[in-house]
């Protein structure tokens, strides 16, 4: 398997490279659209599968929703039309048919719709749609619901993974009866994603809201998560919007609420994409390949036997019968507070003699498998396992008992160990401000914490000098208080110190 570029030579090149050589994605013939590879989508399986326990203990419920929406239904919000408009595919006519000299297929010009169709860029308008026949009274609500779903949005420039013009996500719509009851939902959710991020991706975010130029389309408030990636730059990883009594005033959403009067719903959103491997790729890999948290892992052990016949093989797995009992009813345990389910340690056995062993290891490595087990026929007599980790990149010989006593905690301890390194590189490389010289100077290395006079303008003009914007405005343990509260630019008063990143 061919060395990659490093991260120090051609930092896109390094991931264009990974992503071809651990057979993560590809460029499919449907052009801005990619296929995600079974290894891969695995991830992304368990990436859903953690969230949607998390969320149905918090008492979301899934549901299922039109992929087409009706035009007309984007104009009766008028921020999110603009917000969408130009990203939108759209479906114009129901029916081909063959030309007069059955040549080609062609679009038929009789079967034009009445209505155009939009392809889901998001789903809060077909939703509301819904929630209008679900919600009468106070006692049909809180509804929480999540979909998992395709989504397409029309990017000309893409990278698989990070942008694309159809990606997977799960969104979450919910609707409630007071401001105060859907505000709080929307912070709680954000705390779910933090604890995601932490406990199973191994990031250590940070966590704030979005000022107001910056909310996604309709939203009082939008809160985010915004992680540091090895370049320095930021990628909004998920968000969750309190959307007040916009789209219940929209779609004429109301319900009687206990003193018999109408009232507009509230509302709120979230959600997260396949852009989350992107993510997981950016912050922990290295140039040997991928390096990615245990707890999402496809497989957390691999075994491969070194041997010439059928004999030393049996011998080989005979030997390795503690081991693999051990493997077959191990878990690993997060220290979420959102979810408490184990999850089952996964391996496998490579045998295959089509392979060389350093084919095997480099290949192992390359896609990410966190521990390696080695044995060979002389391993047996001394009752050791060669054993690689691939977090720390060391090979330490292991007597076979004790590998068995400690398997779980050795993963558990790459879990950790990921969270910690990344919390230090974020912590290292993220710096107070407080002129703008100096904000220009280091903008491309650094996290910035700086002051900020609350206005579009002055925001606009930072981005368009530095390509730097406001990430979020953090929660207040990510900021020190001081003495200096006034802008570095326009030199007005200044409430609270924002993030500042260049971002993808």
């Amino acid at each position: 398997m061919a060395k990659i570029t490093t991260r120090g030579e051609n930092y896109s090149e390094w991931y264009n490279q990974l992503v071809q050589q651990a057979d993560m994605a590809e460029n499919s013939s449907v052009r801005w659209c990619m296929v995600i590879k079974p290894y891969w989508y695995a991830i992304w399986e368990n990436i859903k599968d953690t969230l949607d326990k998390m969320f149905k203990n918090t008492w979301h419920q899934n549901a299922c929703f039109p992929l087409l929406i009706p035009k007309s239904f984007f104009s009766k919000e008028a921020s999110h039309v603009a917000w969408f408009a130009k990203e939108c595919a759209v479906v114009t006519h129901y029916r081909l048919k063959n030309d007069p000299d059955w040549k080609w297929i062609i679009v038929d010009p009789e079967a034009k719709l009445e209505e155009e169709l939009i392809i889901r860029p998001t789903s809060e308008t077909i939703i509301w749609d819904s929630y209008k026949r679900w919600i009468n009274s106070y006692r049909d609500l809180p509804i929480l619901v999540n979909q998992r779903a395709n989504v397409m949005r029309w990017e000309m420039r893409t990278r698989i993974f990070l942008r694309t013009a159809e990606f997977l996500w799960q969104e979450w719509h919910t609707a409630h009866a007071t401001a105060e009851e859907a505000n709080a939902e929307a912070l709680k959710m954000l705390d779910v994603y933090r604890d995601f991020a932490e406990n199973f991706l191994a990031m250590s975010p940070v966590v704030g809201r979005k000022p107001a130029h910056d909310r996604f389309a309709g939203a009082l408030e939008t809160y985010a998560i915004e992680p540091m990636m090895q370049d320095f730059k930021a990628l909004q990883a998920g968000t969750s919007h309190f959307l007040g009594q916009n789209f219940g005033k929209a779609f004429d959403v109301q319900f009687t609420n206990q003193n018999n009067e109408l009232e507009y719903v509230r509302w709120t959103s979230r959600w997260v994409s396949t852009r989350l491997i992107w993510w997981l790729i950016m912050s922990h890999s290295d140039d040997n390949g991928l390096v990615l948290p245990p707890l999402l892992a496809p497989y957390h052990v691999v075994i491969v036997p070194i041997f010439k016949t059928q004999e030393d093989l049996d011998d080989i797995m005979n030997y390795l019968k503690p081991l693999i009992e051990k493997m077959d009813n191990a878990s690993l345990n997060a220290h979420s507070k959102y979810i408490k389910d184990s999850i089952k340690v996964k391996y496998k056995i490579d045998s295959d003699t089509q392979k060389t062993p350093g084919w095997k290891f480099s290949e192992y490595e390359m896609k990410w498998i966190p521990l390696r087990i080695t044995v060979g026929k002389r391993d047996l007599e001394s009752w050791q396992v060669e054993v690689f980790n691939r977090i720390t990149e060391k090979k330490t010989m292991m007597k076979l008992d004790d590998l068995v006593e400690d398997l779980e905690n050795i993963l558990l301890k790459q879990q950790k160990d990921l969270y910690e390194k990344n919390k230090a590189f974020r912590e290292a490389n993220t710096y107070y401000v407080d002129t703008y010289d100096e904000f220009k100077e280091n903008i491309e290395k650094w996290f910035i914490f700086a002051h900020w006079d609350w206005t579009a303008e002055t925001a606009e003009k930072i981005q368009e000098e530095t390509k730097a914007t406001i990430r979020c405005i953090p929660n207040e343990w990510f900021v020190k208080q001081d003495d200096k509260w006034v802008d570095m630019i326009s030199w007005k008063e200044s409430k609270w110190r924002v993030l500042f990143a260049k971002s993808y």
